[in-house]
Parts: C-alpha cells; sequence; structure tokens
C-alpha cells in the first residue's frame, strides 16, 4: 500500500498560494493599504480553507470509531496512530494560534481581536521582528514546525510521496533576501516584515497543518484494509486440488469466500451437513462426473448472517499426463521457460519428458525448456507402468520472441536503497550520482524474467540534447544537468535496448522533472 500515492493540492490550496507568492512580491514594493488588505483576503479564505479540512477530518475520524467497533482486532493499532496524528495536530495549531496572538498583542495591545481576524496594527513592521527575532520565538516555532514534520513523516513513512511532500511543505531552510544573499529561516519571515503579512503566514501554516493530519488520517484508515483483496462482491468458491481423479484416489477440495476477512471464521455445509474443516473429502471409486452444492454461512459487520451457496462437480477418469508452462502459454526465445509436469498416481521418477524443437532439462520439482526454432515446439510425456512406456499426452507450444520491455531511471535514494521512475520529481544530485543508470525490465509485476542491456538513449532538455553509448549518462549529458534549473523537465528518449534473444528493442520515453 504501500506502492506510492501522490497528495495533489486542491484548488483553494492552488488558489492561496498564489495569492500568497503576489502578495509578497509586491511587498518589495510598497505596503500599501491595498496590499495590506490584500493579506486580509488570503487569511480569509485560508480560515475558510481550514473549516472545509477540520469538517473532512471530523468525518474521517467518525469513519475510524465505527470501523473500530466492527472490528476491534483489525482497527486499533491504526485508530492508536490516528489519535496520537489528532493530539499533536491540535498541539501545534494551537502553539501557532498563541504565537500569533501573543505578537499581534505587542502592537494592538488592549484591544486585540482574540480571533485574529480585525488587527489594527496591520502595517506595523516592528511587532513581528521584536516578538520572533529579538525575543528569540522565531527559533522556538522553527524547532516546532521541524519536530511536526518529522512526527508526520514517520506516520507515513511507507508512502515516499507523501513523505517529500511533507517535507516540502514545512521546510525550515534558510531563504534569500532581494540581494541574492542567504538569510535565515527565521529572518525571511520575521524581519520588517508587516503584521498582516505575517499573520497571513501563520495561518497558512495551519491550514498545512490541518492539510496534513486529513492525508495523514486518510492513510491511516487505508491500512486497516491495505492486506484485504479488493472486490465489489462476496461469492463463495470451491477450490480443489484436482478437478481431475485417478480412480481409486480422493478427491479433496477446499471451500472458502473470495474475499475473506481472517477474523471472521465461516460455516460451511454440504447439503444440511455441516462441514467440521474447510476441506471437503470424498473417495472416488468409479470414474465419472460427480456433482455437489452447499452454503457458506458468515456474520456480517452489522451483525446479520449472509448465506452464500456454491455449486461445483469433479471428474474422476483413467491416467492422464498433465503438462503446464508455469510462466505463460506460449515458449520464448534465449531464456529458461519454466514447465511442471505431472502424471496422477506415478511418481516423478517413472516420467520421461522430451522435447521436439528445443532442449529440455531437469530442475528442481520441475523441466526447464529452451526452443532452438522458430514456429512451435511439441512435448511428450510418457510414465513407466508397470515396466511398461506409456505415451501419457503430448502438447504444442508456439515458439515467440520476448515481449519489449519497459525503460526506468534507476537510482540509489538517500538511504541506499535502489528506485527506479518513469515519470516523476529527481534531484539533481541523484541523476549525477554515478549509480545512476537506465535499465530496461518489465517491472515490479513482470511476470517474464529476463535481462536486457541498454546500448544507447539520448537526453534532451530545454538547454539543449547529448547522447550516451550506454545505460549510465555520458560526461556531456551531466554537463546539461549543471544548467538545468529547478522544475525544468529531463527527457530520456530513443532509448535502445537487447534483451537475450539477440533482439534490439526501441523503448518509450522517460521524463523527469528537477
Amino acid at each position: 500500500m504501500g506502492g506510492a500515492k501522490n497528495c495533489p493540492e486542491t484548488p483553494r490550496q492552488k488558489m492561496i498560494g498564489m495569492m500568497y507568492l503576489v502578495l509578497t512580491a509586491m511587498l518589495a514594493l510598497n505596503v500599501s493599504a491595498d496590499i495590506l488588505n490584500g493579506f486580509a483576503m488570503v487569511d480569509k479564505s485560508v480560515r475558510t480553507s481550514i473549516t472545509v479540512t477540520d469538517k473532512q477530518s471530523t468525518a474521517l475520524y467518525e469513519d475510524f470509531d465505527y470501523l473500530y467497533t466492527q472490528n476491534p482486532t483489525k482497527v486499533k493499532e491504526w485508530l492508536d496512530k490516528a489519535k496520537e496524528v489528532r493530539e499533536k495536530s491540535n498541539e501545534m495549531y494551537e502553539y501557532i494560534q498563541n504565537f500569533a496572538l501573543e505578537m499581534v498583542k505587542l502592537s494592538d495591545k488592549d484591544k486585540t481581536d482574540p480571533a485574529l481576524v480585525d488587527i489594527k496594527g496591520k502595517s506595523d513592521t516592528n511587532a513581528p521582528g521584536l516578538y520572533g527575532i529579538q525575543q528569540g520565538h522565531a527559533s522556538e516555532l522553527k524547532a516546532k514546525i521541524a519536530e511536526y514534520r518529522d512526527f508526520m513523516c514517520a506516520m507515513v513513512a511507507s508512502d515516499s510521496m507523501r513523505v517529500e511532500n511533507f517535507k516540502l511543505i514545512f521546510s525550515t531552510e534558510n531563504g534569500q533576501n532581494t540581494s541574492g544573499e542567504e538569510i535565515t529561516w527565521e529572518t525571511s519571515l520575521f524581519e520588517s516584515m508587516p503584521l498582516a503579512a505575517v499573520v497571513a503566514i501563520l495561518r497558512k501554516f495551519q491550514s498545512d497543518v490541518r492539510t496534513a493530519e486529513n492525508q495523514t488520517v486518510q492513510y491511516l484508515k487505508a491500512q486497516t484494509d491495505a492486506q484485504d483483496f479488493r472486490v465489489n462482491k462476496i461469492e463463495a468458491l470451491v477450490l480443489p486440488n484436482s478437478n481431475y481423479v485417478i480412480r481409486g484416489d480422493q478427491y479433496s477440495a477446499k471451500i472458502v469466500l473470495s474475499a475473506v476477512d481472517s477474523t471472521k471464521i465461516p460455516e460451511i455445509f454440504i447439503g444440511e451437513n455441516k462441514l467440521d474443516t474447510t476441506v471437503y473429502t470424498v473417495n472416488c471409486g468409479s470414474t465419472g462426473t460427480f456433482s455437489y452444492s452447499g452454503s457458506l454461512r458468515l456474520m456480517g459487520n452489522d451483525g446479520i448472517p449472509r448465506e452464500y451457496p456454491f455449486t461445483s462437480e469433479y471428474t474422476v477418469g483413467e491416467p492422464s499426463a498433465t503438462i503446464s508452462n508455469v510462466d505463460m502459454n506460449v515458449v520464448y526465445r534465449g531464456i529458461d521457460n519454466n514447465f511442471s509436469v505431472s502424471v496422477p498416481g506415478v511418481s516423478a521418477d517413472k516420467v520421461t519428458v522430451t522435447c521436439e524443437g528445443g532442449k529440455i532439462t531437469k530442475s528442481g520439482k520441475g523441466y526447464v525448456v529452451r526452443p532452438e526454432r522458430d514456429g512451435t515446439i511439441k512435448i511428450n510425456v510418457s510414465a513407466d507402468m508397470n515396466g511398461k512406456k506409456v505415451a501419457m499426452g503430448s502438447q504444442e507450444y508456439r515458439v515467440k520472441y520476448l515481449p519489449d520491455p519497459k525503460a526506468f531511471l534507476q537510482y540509489v535514494d538517500q538511504n541506499g536503497m535502489p528506485r527506479t521512475i518513469q515519470d516523476g520529481r529527481l534531484g539533481r544530485r541523484f541523476l549525477k550520482d554515478d549509480k545512476t543508470t537506465l535499465i530496461a525490465s518489465y517491472g515490479e509485476d513482470e511476470l517474464l524474467k529476463a535481462n536486457f542491456k541498454i546500448t544507447s538513449f539520448s537526453m534532451v532538455t530545454v538547454v539543449g540534447s547529448a547522447d550516451s553509448q550506454g545505460g549510465k549518462l555520458s560526461a556531456a549529458q551531466i554537463r546539461l544537468l549543471d544548467r538545468l534549473e529547478g522544475n525544468d523537465y529531463i527527457t530520456f528518449k530513443n532509448i535502445r535496448a537487447v534483451g537475450p534473444d539477440g533482439k534490439t528493442r526501441n523503448l518509450g520515453l522517460i521524463q523527469v522533472q528537477l
């Protein structure tokens, strides 16, 4: 779950951010009444956003509490963490509120509005510096924000996108003045800033706290069923060891739900007879097709029992061979194709398997097939039956070249773990790392395992392009990276790779943003 999810800003958050940036830039020109009123507009919009987010979070907590009443064993761990998130977020929110109130009191004194809506000294540029920098409260605020950021990142540690989002939102890095000189975070927020602007900034911090709380509780709530299968209905399933049984052997089947909660065990009935286990077993003394039916009975989350009927059948026949391609229903050139071959009622040491048009070797309990021609191959199975070699069956398979893989950019993160990316953001230092390289594979959900080698690719940027003869970035491509700015896009194209079957492929694009 947790695979990685993006947490995009809402239209309201984007609007607030844009207004804040515009008004901050205008401060460098002149602190007019219109600009100060503009900060009041931003503050009002942020307060509205906080109200909306609070309502959403309240509904989330209510859902969480309800889930706990239905299944305490499953939900308790995540609900406890959600309560801890709520407590930490409330503490941080109230701390910022008190910080802003004490700062405004230095200017408005006994006329201070406790809700910080009507600020008398909007243009006061002394109070923020006095309270934040001279009295040292800004450094304390910075430490509180960093502590809260680290706590929230730890809560969503398995979701890298949320972690990066929180690090960005609650960044306390130094800034720059209009001359391009580095200044501290505290100075950039409080030094010579009008009181209305600083209150709007602090209000935005409060909005960020409520947004982070909401996103984290959503994540924790999702973890309560992160290991469950996502289905839109519940059905009873019969899972036999085999639908085909040799005369004299036993038929055995497991009866389960297609979506099962491990904390709830269903009752199973064949006809009106209740089974003591989930395995239904019957002796098979004659050939033919046999059917049976029954039901599973399970108590619902609402306390109402529900019944799920099922039917199934099995066939009892004479001996035959079973041949299956473990990987796919075709065989591929250049790689090992894994097969399992079994003959019911015959031990593996008495089974012989040959291949027409390819090479087959025993590997553990199965076989490895390497086709040596195009078109089709044929696998034949025979068995030693009382000293006599008996043909048990055969199967033809189509021979194909390996499907094209996908291209990925592979890098090593700050924890030393290898990561891959096709589309997203990536820091310059990761791109320039000597361990960074282009790779070709079928991805995490690959059904086939094959080694591909990148032979060449092009890197295209806004400042030019360069090529590489291999998987790593060339010196010319590294030089291009040094000329790029933050948010610039980098496109890797004309990616060529060679697989174990000797075929050269042209792969799709990779695009990252600095």
